[in-house]
């Protein structure tokens, strides 16, 4: 049993690094995160921020597609619409993620928790390529400028989409949880990327406030979820 946990550490030694460089380390991750139980305590003295849809009608029993990153920025969100009588579905729509086993790891415990919540889940396909022909030209773009807007635009759009063929009327994104994202920015993006499906509507909510960001935290903590240290792409590992 020592010999495991001794494998494990090495593993979640590796999956802190800036990216995966073994195969083996990954598939060991994974292993050890689908054994765990996720946890996600009923707090009775935690209030969630009352949503309401950008047209000011209740949030209660209304579908909403959600584009999510990774479990660490969805699970505060999820719980809250949860909470509110919501019904999302998650869209995980990452093709920038790079490698493709730090991508996988991200989309496991995602995974992982959404099924413990019974929520849907929905994967795009992971083209790194098409991603990369995107953003040609802006490689050296820093964090926050003008790689990371098409980048954006070109996954809300993928979400769009989806939303507009399968019924969604609302959309919205994980990514606006983060606070090393700038949230104008994502909300820009996300009301172009809707701009060619007229019966998708951007939800421009932040979901930093109403103690949904302390609450991220909790949950993070609690399930131990992966928490990764770069944003996704090769050019945000700098």
């Amino acid at each position: 049993m020592g010999g495991v946990v001794r494998l494990y550490s090495i593993c979640f030694f590796e999956a802190r690094r800036k990216y995966f460089t073994s195969e083996v380390a990954v598939h060991i991750l994974i292993l050890h995160l689908t054994l765990k139980t996720m946890k996600i305590p009923v707090e009775e003295q935690y209030k969630y921020v009352k949503l309401t849809l950008p047209d000011g009608s209740k949030a209660e029993g209304q579908a909403v597609l959600l584009h999510a990153c990774c479990a660490p920025c969805s699970a505060a969100i999820v719980e809250c619409m949860l909470r509110n009588g919501m019904k999302p579905t998650v869209y995980f729509s990452n093709s920038n993620i790079y490698p493709q086993q730090e991508y996988d790891v991200r989309k496991h415990e995602l995974k992982r928790f959404l099924e413990a919540q019974n929520v849907p889940y929905v994967e795009d396909e992971y083209d790194h390529q098409e991603w990369l022909s995107v953003i040609r030209g802006l490689e050296d773009e820093p964090e926050r400028g003008s790689r990371c807007s098409v980048c954006f635009q070109f996954r809300l759009s993928h979400a769009a989409k989806y939303a507009q063929e399968h019924g969604f009327h609302l959309l919205t994104t994980t990514l606006a949880s983060s606070r090393w994202k700038n949230i104008r920015q994502i909300d820009t993006a996300g009301h172009l990327a809707v701009e060619a499906y007229p019966d998708v509507e951007w939800w421009d909510m932040n979901w930093r406030k109403g103690g949904l960001q302390n609450r991220r935290g909790e949950l993070l903590r609690i399930n131990e979820f992966y928490n990764q240290l770069y944003c996704g792409c090769e050019f945000s590992m700098r």
